[in-house]
């Protein structure tokens, strides 16, 4: 992971904002929307790729038509907080495919959990049988969310 911000012009601009609306958009296409050919397009696409600022493509997925209705976010507070017991639950957490993001947090707990499951029930027995289970985790808090009102909206700041 790159630290280093990268200066992005307009057309640099141009095109993550394209990118995050179209990921399969042609170059052609992508070329002719940001007013470039197809050539600088092309080399700007892969300085941007090279420089780390995007960092892949991929498929979205609808989650509700998934089935994964439930959106809980859980603040974990840990017995240990060493950068060993930070980097234990980091490990066990990046391995469990419903928690969508976890992020360490300077406040009043340690992390703040994303999760994403069926129903209320399988929240239950995620909680009881996962959370629980994490590396060094004293309490747990949650919240459910009730609506999505904004997600997926990083284009937005470019």
């Amino acid at each position: 992971m790159q630290s280093d911000k990268i200066d992005l012009d307009r057309h640099d601009q141009a095109i993550l904002r394209r990118l995050a609306s179209d990921g399969r958009i042609s170059i052609t296409d992508l070329a002719r929307d940001i007013g470039l050919s197809k050539s600088p397009t092309q080399a700007r696409l892969r300085r941007l790729e090279k420089a780390g600022v995007i960092t892949g493509y991929r498929a979205l997925f609808d989650p509700i038509r998934l089935g994964l209705n439930h959106i809980s976010f859980v603040e974990v507070r840990l017995s240990d907080t060493r950068e060993a017991a930070l980097q234990a639950f980091n490990a066990a957490v990046a391995k469990i495919p419903e928690i969508e993001q976890v992020h360490l947090i300077a406040g009043n707990f340690d992390y703040l959990m994303k999760i994403r499951t069926r129903d209320m029930m399988d929240y239950r027995l995620f909680l009881a049988e996962k959370i629980s289970a994490l590396p060094h985790v004293a309490n747990t808090s949650t919240y459910v969310a009730m609506q999505a009102v904004k997600e997926n909206a990083l284009s937005d700041v470019i």
